[in-house]
């Protein structure tokens, strides 16, 4: 991509950064006078923002002081990129690669978006075509965090799932639909090769992250500007950053050594996976109409951690950054995730395995006799949230621990008052017989009771047909009629709680009950005494659809 082409950003989103939508972005510290935090924010000037859509809110992201973490007499300071729309700093990767796009003529009204990612990028771009109308699809490895492709599938997103074993590299090939065919094996799996063969076959556009210019363009046109605005006269003596697709590298490289080429700029990558460490290049073969790709993956490549890092190649926009690398610092994931672990518990900044990765080779700097009175900046690219089901909160138990039950225990842990139930009258009491009596299987429930919707999932699982009554519904709350037809169930049944079920005429029980009759074998026979048909095949354990925070759910863990 031409540099002039790129220029033609400057009329988007991206090119109004300077004049228009968010606030300058600033440095977050500590107060040391008597005001409190919450008191400045009602007197700093800064006005509320009254924007267009979501993606004005892109960048302009927090620099915060570290006050317990960082070593005395060093000031470390984290650009905090959870704070883009979609908690990551992939949002301004996908905001200048979808503008450049159409900019270029590359990217037609309502033709669908795909890109492969490790979940970040996805997230950025379902949120961006989201507003711009165009339709996404997303490729990623099955084996990166569940909560990732939920996120996407939630923005309205396809998510394509790879098999992570697959590690197969494409032929490299001119395509006027891709514009370029990718020669890929990223982290040991197939979703290059997946997302190359739907661009070609549905004539999808692929934007490659990887090596598109405008991913590494963003970053010189945002956030590299924004670290040193935000420390206004103060000098930036080091810039801690990883790589994945080497956009942030890229970018925020280039203009901060043009802008104060004292800077010394520091790469983090895995210390099982030190590509740039080993000084082993990645060869890149070019053509007409094609952007730069590499012909074999990296022969020290090893499967890591830190998701979002370090593919099994160096990416050209990372070669292309090499000579602003002043050193190669290297973290294990073990490392990683502690000190993720500690700035969150003791700065209550929430970041994940990558973030904490690059700052922990930051604070291990910052506590060597070179760090002594300088400033130091470490980009954390994205929040803790998108680790849930990673390695990162192994050992954050839902349960309580024994300490905190100590606690629980401390007190008497009073049960609040019931809900006081009006005296059943004749209506209410016909009402629920004749239900009783009319219906072969009726269950009466509270409209959003998880426990309720256990037993209809479960019925609905076997095939049994049912009548659901939500006693709390909207058509009986005129009249209190609800809370009659729950005080008659009350004195037919002498039970309070809900969901309550019937099978012809008999009452069942509750979820529980329903559960533990079909594993014991004594629901199934009432059923066929009631002559209703259910599958009698299923085999699997009905306190699957028990809340899974339910302490007596025996499949609470799986």
């Amino acid at each position: 991509i031409a540099y002039a082409s790129m220029k033609s950003l400057s009329r988007t989103l991206i090119g109004a950064y300077k004049s228009a939508y968010l606030p300058p972005s600033k440095i977050v510290k500590m107060s040391s006078t008597s005001s409190s935090i919450v008191e400045n924010m009602r007197s700093d000037g800064r006005p509320s923002q009254k924007l267009s859509s979501v993606l004005e809110t892109i960048g302009k992201t927090p620099m915060i002081q570290l006050n317990k973490l960082s070593p005395a007499g060093v000031n470390v300071y984290v650009k905090c990129e959870a704070f883009n729309p979609m908690g990551s700093v992939k949002d301004r990767l996908a905001l200048g690669c979808i503008e450049w796009a159409e900019k270029q003529g590359h990217l037609k009204p309502g033709q669908t978006v795909v890109e492969c990612s490790s979940g970040n990028t996805g997230i950025g771009l379902a949120m961006v075509c989201n507003v711009k109308g165009y339709p996404f699809v997303c490729v990623m490895a099955e084996s990166f965090s569940i909560e990732r492709r939920k996120l996407m599938r939630f923005l309205g997103a396809k998510v394509v799932l790879t098999n992570p074993a697959h590690k197969v590299c494409l032929v490299h090939n001119y395509s006027e639909n891709t514009r370029y065919r990718a020669h890929y094996c990223l982290q040991g799996t197939g979703m290059v090769i997946k997302t190359e063969e739907l661009a070609e076959k549905h004539g999808w556009y692929w934007p490659n992250q990887f090596d598109n210019e405008a991913n590494a363009y963003v970053h010189e046109m945002t956030t590299g500007p924004e670290i040193l605005e935000a420390l206004g006269g103060d000098k930036l003596d080091h810039l801690f950053v990883a790589y994945g697709t080497g956009g942030t590298l890229n970018g925020v490289s280039k203009v901060i050594k043009e802008r104060s080429p004292s800077t010394k700029i520091h790469v983090v990558e895995p210390d099982n996976a030190p590509m740039l460490f080993s000084e082993i290049k990645t060869e890149y073969p070019s053509g007409e109409g094609e952007l730069a790709t590499f012909k074999d993956p990296h022969p020290i490549w090893r499967p890591h951690l830190l998701q979002g890092w370090a593919p099994d190649w160096i990416p050209s926009l990372v070669s292309k950054a090499s000579s602003r690398i002043d050193t190669v610092a290297h973290v294990g994931g073990d490392e990683a995730m502690a000190t993720s672990k500690a700035l969150a518990q003791q700065e209550g900044i929430f970041t994940g395995t990558s973030g904490g990765g690059i700052l922990a080779a930051a604070l291990n700097f910052a506590k060597t006799g070179q760090a002594k009175g300088k400033t130091i900046v470490a980009i954390l690219p994205d929040t803790g949230e998108r680790y849930l089901s990673t390695p990162l909160f192994d050992g954050i138990g839902a349960d309580m621990t024994e300490e905190e039950k100590a606690i629980a225990d401390s007190t008497p842990s009073a049960a609040p008052p019931a809900v006081p139930l009006p005296s059943p009258t004749e209506e209410s009491d016909a009402f629920v017989k004749d239900s009783i009596a009319s219906k072969k299987v009726v269950i009466f429930s509270l409209q959003y009771c998880e426990f309720c919707w256990t037993i209809t999932q479960f019925f609905n699982k076997i095939g049994v047909s049912y009548t659901a009554i939500n006693i709390d519904s909207f058509e009986y709350a005129k009249r209190n009629m609800g809370n009659k037809y729950r005080a008659s169930l009350t004195d037919l049944t002498d039970c309070n709680t809900f969901p309550q079920c019937f099978i012809n005429g008999v009452f069942l029980g509750g979820a529980v009950d329903a559960c533990m009759k079909w594993k014991k074998g004594e629901l199934q026979p009432m059923f066929k005494k009631a002559d209703i048909s259910f599958d009698e095949s299923y085999e699997g354990d009905p306190f699957e659809f028990l809340p899974k925070w339910m302490t007596q759910n025996p499949l609470r863990s799986k």
